[in-house]
């Protein structure tokens, strides 16, 4: 399925459901989304761009081992859940601050940054499997 049309195709899909997949995690806890299915979202974009042009193009274009990515947002996660047991309430509540940025109120949470997290853990684990089955398959 490597045609001249799916190879034109391809980065324009994976950059459009790259960024619906930012779109729906930052979505999350609002209304239908969040880190999980924003994760499972990238990952499909990553195996578009992996089926058009190779594991290799897949690896340099995301820079980072796929399992480095995952262990930082299981951190990132993990320190998110922590923070509310900094401030004595149970684990896992979130918290909010609404610091100001150019005189703006900006609402920051934990909530936010443990979707952060969880996206991360999906795109990594599941990118590092999808690499290591079609490395696997073209040997």
């Amino acid at each position: 399925m490597n045609t001249l049309i799916f190879r034109t195709a391809a980065p324009v899909i994976t950059s459009l459901m790259t960024l619906f997949s930012i779109f729906v995690l930052l979505r999350g806890h609002n209304a239908p989304g969040g880190g999980f299915i924003g994760g499972l979202i990238a990952v499909s974009a990553l195996a578009i761009y992996g089926i058009a042009f190779g594991v290799e193009t897949v690896r340099r274009a995301i820079i980072f081992h796929p399992l480095s990515i995952a262990g930082f947002g299981l951190l990132i996660a993990t320190l998110s859940g922590m923070m509310s047991l900094v401030v004595d309430v149970p684990f896992m509540t979130g918290l909010w601050i609404y610091p100001s940025l150019f005189g703006v109120e900006v609402p920051l949470a934990t909530v936010i940054s443990f979707d952060i997290g969880v996206y991360l853990v999906v795109v990594g684990g599941f990118t590092s499997i999808a690499l290591a089955l079609e490395e696997k398959d073209r040997d």
